[in-house]
């Protein structure tokens, strides 16, 4: 069944009312349901390194088996992203969904053999990165569906779908581990990765203005405002999927005896459920500001956690890690709702007003969306690594803590850099601060 849309105009007012609003939120309704169902597959062993105390593994190659997801989700976030542009959202949408079948059968199979050795299992966490590559697809693909003015909030709703993943995961699966077995852990989603595709199948659509040369889009590459951006986004993005998935086990090699398992899922839910609310304060603040402040008080919770994971207490560990998360998830929506309003509003100084410049913006962001979500998403990889070496070289999370703080200061005085200083009269870069 071919569904590809040849007219598509969003941004023109009574095309949009007429029809592109309906079918614009039919494609986003199907899109957050796969990618939600990515996250879910994606950090899996967030919570199933947890359980494999009977294989006798070290904490440092536990997080090892947490890490290696999120650094194969990130490198494939750049050839998904061109996905949707050379096949079609929806029929990329499809294929992506069903890979997931892969490494849910395997850690399946895998835990229900106790003789299984340590390299099997690093190579069935690196095929969940599968899920990691979903985001960056569905993003880009959303991306032409939505006028300038709107696309702040409907990146929002889609990411914070997806993000959601997370807190399924943390919260359904210590009720299905227990209830059916390690085993359950995968087989558990195959259902749903199923009933995923076959929505995307039918009732998504393919648009014929998103296809475009990947060489073409690549030319983004080139520009500094993409790795600035990436830099950023590894800040916000990459905080929140590594203290996702790191939370659980650093909690359990911390505090053995506390009530982590049941309450782990409460920060990435919070983390994903802002996420839209910062999409929105950009739409009508700007991206840099609310960026700029999320960094300041992401520094500040870093300190927060570290202190509480010296006192010894569980709860003040887990109330500061929310903070957080609730920073990360507003800097989330902030910092990817500025990405397409620099490379529109460039297109547009570019090129004039016309249909033409909106869509060669809409290219150009959609590029730039998978290349920074795909460094920023090495934020997860990266601070899972931090942990399992501090472990291995301190015996506490102690130098992490230090290197993040550190690293959020960065972030604070690049975006007010580059983004929110004044000389004269002016705000440099101001094409961060576009609105539309």
């Amino acid at each position: 069944m071919a569904r590809w849309i040849a007219e598509w105009h969003p941004d023109d007012p009574a095309f949009w009312e007429s029809t592109g609003k309906r079918v614009a939120r039919r494609n986003l309704i199907f899109s957050i349901l796969a990618e939600h169902l990515g996250f879910t597959v994606w950090t899996l062993w967030s919570i199933v390194a947890t359980r494999l105390g009977s294989y006798e593994f070290t904490t440092d190659e536990l997080f090892w088996l947490v890490a290696l997801p999120n650094l194969i989700g990130s490198a494939l976030r750049l050839p998904y992203t061109f996905g949707p542009a050379r096949f079609g959202g929806r029929t990329f949408t499809v294929a992506s969904a069903l890979l997931l079948l892969i490494p849910a059968a395997l850690l399946g199979v895998a835990v229900s053999d106790p003789g299984t050795p340590y390299w099997a299992f690093l190579v069935i966490a690196a095929l969940a990165g599968f899920g990691g590559g979903n985001f960056a697809s569905s993003m880009a693909n959303i991306t032409y569906f939505y006028p300038r003015g709107k696309q702040g909030l409907a990146l929002g709703l889609n990411a914070a779908g997806g993000n959601i993943g997370v807190s399924s995961v943390q919260l359904v699966m210590p009720l299905v581990i227990g209830s059916l077995g390690l085993a359950a852990a995968g087989w558990f989603w195959i259902p749903f990765i199923v009933v995923a595709a076959a929505c995307a199948w039918f009732f998504m659509d393919n648009l014929t203005t998103a296809k475009a040369d990947p060489r073409q889009q690549l030319a983004v590459a080139g520009k500094a405002q993409t790795w600035i951006m990436s830099f950023l986004y590894i800040g916000t993005f990459g905080s929140f999927i590594g203290y996702s998935t790191a939370f659980p086990l650093l909690s359990k090699s911390l505090f053995p005896d506390s009530p982590y398992a049941a309450v782990a899922f409460a920060g990435p839910l919070v983390g994903s459920l802002v996420r839209p609310a910062g999409g929105w304060l950009a739409d009508r603040l700007g991206g840099a500001p609310v960026t700029l402040w999320s960094f300041a008080v992401m520094g500040g919770g870093v300190l927060l956690v570290w202190t509480a994971s010296e006192s010894g207490g569980f709860w003040a560990f887990f109330l500061a890690f929310q903070l957080l998360f609730l920073t990360a998830g507003i800097g989330n929506g902030s910092t990817y709702r500025m990405i397409p309003a620099i490379f529109q509003a460039k297109a547009v100084a570019e090129r004039g007003e016309g249909e033409e410049a909106l869509l060669h913006g809409k290219r150009q962001a959609a590029a730039a969306l998978g290349i920074i979500s795909a460094v920023g998403a090495l934020g997860g990889f990266l601070i899972n690594r931090a942990f399992g070496m501090a472990f291995a070289a301190a015996g506490s999370p102690a130098p992490a803590f230090l290197a993040f703080g550190v690293f959020y200061a960065t972030c604070f005085a690049l975006t007010w850099w580059c983004y929110v200083r004044r000389v004269g009269s002016g705000v440099v870069a101001s094409l961060a601060h576009a609105r539309v």
